[in-house]
């Protein structure tokens, strides 16, 4: 079977409450917490719903000391049906909206935000 690229993304994040508050509020979903090895007692994981089986990366919004929020130069994009909607609900919830839904031509639409930690992230849709 052919894969893509892409089989899990992680979100580095510094303050968990608030970051999981900001994800499960603009996609409208309930992160799940992820059972990490007893030795990593500092290491809080959440993941995004989905199933492994399925066609897409799924991924977690990551806590680890030494590894702060913001500062990479990797960006996720997430599925939308219409991403002006997930947009809608960004600075509500504490983001910030870096560039505003626009064409990509054949390829869709994204809008280009900011998370409540300062990463950068992307949504698309096909609407």
């Amino acid at each position: 079977m052919k894969a893509n690229s892409v089989g899990w993304f992680e979100i580095y994040v510094e303050n968990m409450p608030r970051a999981k508050a900001f994800y499960e509020n603009v996609f409208g979903k309930q992160l799940e917490p992820l059972k990490t090895p007893d030795s990593a007692d500092d290491l809080e994981m959440y993941s995004f719903p989905g199933d492994m089986q399925t066609y897409g990366a799924n991924g977690a919004l990551v806590k680890m000391p030494g590894y702060p929020s913001g500062k990479n130069s990797v960006l996720v994009y997430f599925s939308c049906e219409d991403c002006a909607v997930e947009e809608s609900r960004v600075e509500s919830n504490g983001g910030k909206i870096e560039k505003n839904k626009f064409s990509i031509d054949q390829y869709g639409f994204i809008s280009l935000v900011f998370d409540t930690e300062g990463n950068k992230f992307g949504l698309h849709s096909l609407k």
